[in-house]
C-alpha cells in the first residue's frame, strides 16, 4: 500500500495541476479582455476602451455626464455578425473546457483505483493514460485559440457589429487582452498534467529483484 501510495504522489500533484488548469480555462472563456479596442474620441466623449470576447462585448466610456460608463452586449455563434474566427476560438474553448473537465473525472477515477489497490499486482499499464490524452488535447485547444486571437489582432481584423453596439468595423488600434495570458497559462498547465501522467510508472515497473 506504501509503495502504492508512493508511486501515484507525482499524479495526486497532477491533479491538482488539471483543476487549476480547467478553471483557468473557464475563467479565461467568460473574460471579455480578449481583444482590446481603443477607440477614436468625439465632441461629447473622452476616448473609450473597448474589452471584445468570445461571448460578449464590454465599452468604456468617458462621457461628460458619466465618468465612466459600462456598456456590455452578449453575443452566441449562432448570430449573423460574429466573424469565423470568433466562431473557431468559441468551439475550441468549450471543447477544452469538456475535455478539461472529463480530463479531471478520469484522474479521479484512476487515483481511486490506484490507491484502492482496485489496479492488479502484474499491471504495468498506465492507469493515467486517459487523462493524460484528454489534458494534452485540451491544451492544444487552448493554445490553438490563443494564436487564432492573437492573429487576429496582429492582422487588425474587423468585426461587423450591429448598429445598436455603436462600435466601428475597424478600430483605430487594438492589442492583445489579459484573457490571452490566462488561456496561455491554463494550456502550460494542461500540458504539464498530461506529461505528469504519462510518466506514472507502476509498482510492478519500479521494483528491483537481486540478482540469483
Amino acid at each position: 500500500m506504501l509503495l502504492l501510495s508512493r508511486s501515484a504522489n507525482c499524479q495526486v500533484g497532477g491533479f491538482a495541476l488539471a483543476s487549476i488548469a480547467w478553471i483557468l480555462c473557464s475563467v479565461s472563456t467568460g473574460l471579455p479582455q480578449w481583444r482590446v479596442w481603443y477607440l477614436n474620441e468625439s465632441l461629447y466623449s473622452e476616448p473609450s476602451v473597448a474589452f471584445i470576447g468570445m461571448w460578449r462585448v464590454c465599452i468604456y466610456r468617458q462621457t461628460i455626464k458619466v465618468n465612466n460608463a459600462r456598456e456590455c452586449h452578449d453575443y452566441t455563434y449562432h448570430d449573423n455578425f460574429v466573424p469565423w474566427n470568433i466562431r473557431i476560438v468559441q468551439h475550441l474553448l468549450l471543447g477544452s473546457n469538456i475535455l478539461g473537465l472529463f480530463g479531471t473525472l478520469a484522474t479521479i477515477f484512476a487515483l481511486r483505483n490506484v490507491y484502492t489497490r482496485k489496479v492488479p499486482k502484474n499491471a504495468t499499464y498506465n492507469p493515467f493514460i486517459i487523462s493524460a490524452i484528454l489534458n494534452i488535447v485540451a491544451s492544444t485547444f487552448v493554445l490553438l485559440a490563443v494564436l487564432c486571437n492573437y492573429f487576429s489582432v496582429i492582422h487588425k481584423a474587423g468585426i461587423a457589429f450591429p448598429p445598436y453596439f455603436h462600435m466601428p468595423l475597424y478600430p483605430p488600434n487594438q492589442r492583445i487582452g489579459i484573457a490571452n495570458v490566462v488561456a496561455s497559462l491554463a494550456a502550460l498547465m494542461f500540458l504539464g498534467t498530461g506529461i505528469i501522467f504519462l510518466s506514472y510508472t507502476s509498482p510492478v515497473e519500479t521494483q528491483v529483484y537481486p540478482d540469483v
